[in-house]
């Protein structure tokens, strides 16, 4: 019997096999697929259309947040002002009702709007064998040609940065999967901060990275997404060609994150980790960028460097060693399967 595969993102060899098999190829296509790209990039006139998808199948509360942040969020990290969107709404058989999907249309547009981005399009049904809600989304961006930034631009000598911290969006979800367990252990207060994880400290990180290249020489943006901050490395380092060295006591764990992590026996480093952003950029620009970041109230750090060859270290007190790899993320070992973007 041939072995299945785990719950979440493809492993990356066999996803670069596929892609490199049957990816396709246009003479305006600017970014194709490629492990490690958040969104393909487009000729389109005198500037670039930047397009995504993603879909939402964990979190059946606040899915149209979800929606509408994890795919911006994909397409600011090229460089690119997210504009606009077409959605899929998949809807489970027996449990949708008229109220349902007109909460998950206000959510959509809501979320659309604090963003500037447009809802204009898609496709809405109830599907057969489905427990819960599914959205897919497609959004497009734009941008001026020469303001393209790519994840496999990382250079030698580049500082690689951090935002916010990890895992604000695993930790939301912890809290919303695990309800009762939270409040019953660490009381009602903790549990209502933790789910506002979504919007305070947030999982966009569209403001971040569009204020970074405003200011900065950025080599290359990710977000780290399923697979936490780990993946989100090893995604940069393979796109980029480069090695890269992470400083273990700068990586900002958020105190709730920790909190529940311990409770749980998760690893942060490989919790989903949507809402923060890693930036590699010239070490000149830096100190500019986090006096920038600083002025705006977004938390930042330097949390490494870019060096030669291919991986990831991590250096802490008891030296160097190979930064922590995780084949599915944490938060599965509690749900059982997820896919919130990537």
């Amino acid at each position: 019997m041939a072995k299945t595969l785990p719950v979440g993102k493809l492993p990356l060899p066999l996803l670069e096999k596929l892609l490199s098999k049957y990816g396709g190829s246009d003479e305006r296509l600017i970014v194709g697929p490629q492990v490690g790209e958040d969104a393909a990039v487009i000729e389109f006139g005198k500037r670039y259309l930047v397009a995504k998808t993603d879909p939402i199948t964990l979190v059946s509360e606040e899915v149209g947040d979800y929606l509408i942040n994890i795919n911006a969020n994909d397409i600011a990290t090229m460089g690119a002002r997210p504009r606009w969107l077409l959605a899929t709404l998949l809807l489970p058989e027996g449990k949708t009702t008229e109220s349902l999907v007109e909460d998950i249309f206000l959510r959509v547009s809501k979320a659309c709007g604090e963003l500037g981005i447009c809802l204009c399009g898609g496709h809405c049904e109830i599907t057969h064998g489905l427990d819960r809600p599914i959205v897919v989304g497609l959004m497009l961006g734009e941008l001026e040609k020469e303001k393209l930034v790519r994840s496999s631009g990382a250079r030698v000598g580049d500082d690689i940065l951090l935002t916010k911290g990890i895992a604000i969006e695993g930790t939301s979800i912890i809290a919303r999967e695990k309800e009762a367990d939270v409040k019953e252990k660490f009381g009602e207060s903790f549990l209502n901060r933790v789910k506002n994880y979504l919007r305070e400290p947030g999982i966009s990180i569209v403001r971040e990275a569009l204020l970074a290249v405003e200011c900065a020489e950025v080599h290359a943006m990710h977000d780290p997404t399923e697979g936490g901050l780990s993946m989100g490395l090893y995604e940069l380092s393979k796109a980029s060609k480069k090695g890269m060295i992470i400083y273990e006591e700068e990586i900002s764990i958020l105190p709730e994150c920790q909190t529940l992590c311990q409770e749980f026996n998760l690893n942060p480093l490989g919790l989903i980790a949507s809402g923060a952003l890693v930036i590699a950029l010239e070490s000149r620009d830096t100190k500019k960028l986090l006096h920038a970041y600083d002025r705006e109230g977004i938390n930042c750090s330097i949390i490494g460097k870019v060096i030669e060859g291919e991986g990831v270290k991590l250096q802490g007190k008891a030296g160097v060693k190979k930064f922590p790899y995780f084949e599915r993320d944490e938060v599965t070992k509690l749900l059982g399967g997820m896919n919130n973007g990537g």
